[in-house]
């Protein structure tokens, strides 16, 4: 049993963590418990339809290390992604209009801030009455829709974090999607005879310092000296009774509660495929007034408020997308029901018939990863606790239990894949040093 890791989860997070390891001489086993490894990265790659669509994790946001050495590593390309944000409000088009009016006065205040309080109750304290109920408005939506958090726990530290140090980088995508990075880990891993075991719910992990029992729910067990838990931090606050949850004996209170004290975010993602792009057609352009051309992402006020196409690739596909308490709301919402909201914000933004846009749909995917038992939510955002919380996760129990993911990141570009990447190498050269 000497050098001998297991690795709860498939993610970006615990494939790099195996990669790492593995190299390094270690024997590593990963249980996934999913039929397929990636996690809540998961690129559909049917020849039909959607090929190379992201129902996961899209988009490479900025020049970010750890990502682009992998990339270069694995000898994988990506595209340059940027594209213009547009609105519609009141019935037009607005290119380039995602400016929050107040945006000078809300950092203002944000910076006075002395003791940390969610942001929903930072404004209503802070800007009060009719006059600002656009600026409540406009942050709620971009909270709960970039970040999937629920304003009433967002932190304003971290949000106030994020909104300065936000970099205009380029976007880009990787080609033949983010899976090709996932795979190029999963078959570094097993070269080096380490082991990826898919379909293998964990239920029970039994430990004490230095050595680890693992049981799973069909009755398989694991042991090894070391442990790490790569699985969604929404996974991990599930109830013991829910699909997905696991068990530590002994018990780790400390570390369940920190686990509670984390913010992770809800997200519906919709995949429309037509057989015309409409979107860009001489019918919305006439609608529009102007060029639609450079249009790549659309928000609203609908109920599926935000669209983007695959810019920069020619495609007949638009990705829907909801987050925070608006998609929280519809954890158990049918998927055909999710899809005829989707059409309809569709059909009420570029003022088409419904009957037209369905007689248009050629294929859809609807990805609900609240509902989803082994996901539970998108990914993390702070609270007030959160800082305290990731302090304690950060640190392993008796050099056996280790935590990794993206929500343990501590760099400016939380809730991304690099998070996870980045996380997953730390935690793994801690193993090793």
């Amino acid at each position: 049993m000497k050098n001998t890791v297991i690795i709860i989860g498939a993610g970006a997070a615990g494939l790099m963590a195996a990669c790492t390891l593995s190299n390094a001489g270690k024997t590593v086993t990963v249980l996934e418990a999913r039929n397929r490894t990636g996690g809540r990265i998961h690129t559909l790659s049917n020849t039909l339809f959607f090929k190379h669509t992201e129902l996961g994790a899209e988009f490479v946001h900025g020049n970010l290390p750890v990502t682009f050495k992998l990339l270069k590593e694995a000898k994988i390309n990506c595209r340059f992604a940027n594209a213009e944000m547009w609105r519609y409000k009141n019935g037009n088009f607005e290119e380039n209009s995602m400016i929050i009016e107040e945006w000078e006065l809300l950092i203002k205040k944000l910076n006075g801030l002395q003791k940390d309080t969610n942001i929903y109750d930072f404004l209503q304290l802070e800007f009060p009455g009719d006059k600002y109920e656009e600026l409540r408005d406009s942050v709620w939506k971009f909270v709960s829709g970039y970040d999937t958090a629920d304003p009433l726990k967002a932190s304003s530290f971290a949000l106030r974090n994020e909104w300065q140090n936000e970099l205009e980088n380029a976007q880009h995508r990787v080609d033949g999607g983010y899976c090709s990075i996932i795979n190029y880990l999963a078959n570094e891993c097993k070269a080096k005879s380490g082991k990826v075991l898919l379909n293998s719910v964990v239920k029970n992990i039994f430990w004490k310092k230095g050595y680890i029992k693992v049981a799973c729910e069909d009755g398989a067990a694991y042991e090894a000296e070391q442990l790490l838990i790569a699985m969604p931090l929404g996974v991990l606050q599930a109830s013991k009774q829910e699909k997905g949850a696991i068990t530590f004996e002994p018990k780790i209170p400390a570390y369940s509660q920190a686990i509670q004290q984390m913010g992770f975010g809800a997200v519906i993602k919709i995949l429309l495929e037509f057989t015309d792009a409409f979107w860009l057609d001489k019918k919305t352009e006439a609608i529009a007034g102007k060029d639609v051309n450079k249009m790549g992402y659309l928000f609203s006020d609908e109920e599926i408020p935000t669209w983007w196409t695959q810019v920069p690739d020619q495609s007949k596909v638009l990705t829907g997308w909801i987050g925070g308490p608006a998609a929280a709301d519809k954890i158990a919402m049918p998927d055909a029901e999710i899809l005829e909201q989707g059409l309809q914000s569709l059909a009420n933004i570029f003022k088409r018939d419904i009957n037209e846009l369905k007689g248009m749909l050629i294929a859809s995917r609807i990805i609900n990863w609240t509902a989803d038992p082994f996901s539970r939510g998108s990914y993390a955002y702070d609270t007030v606790e959160a800082p305290i919380a990731r302090k304690l996760l950060n640190t392993p129990i008796e050099n056996t239990i280790f935590f990794i993911g993206e929500y343990l990141y501590e760099g400016t570009a939380m809730g991304t894949v690099e998070a996870a990447l980045t996380n997953g190498e730390e935690v793994a050269k801690k193993i090793l040093n």
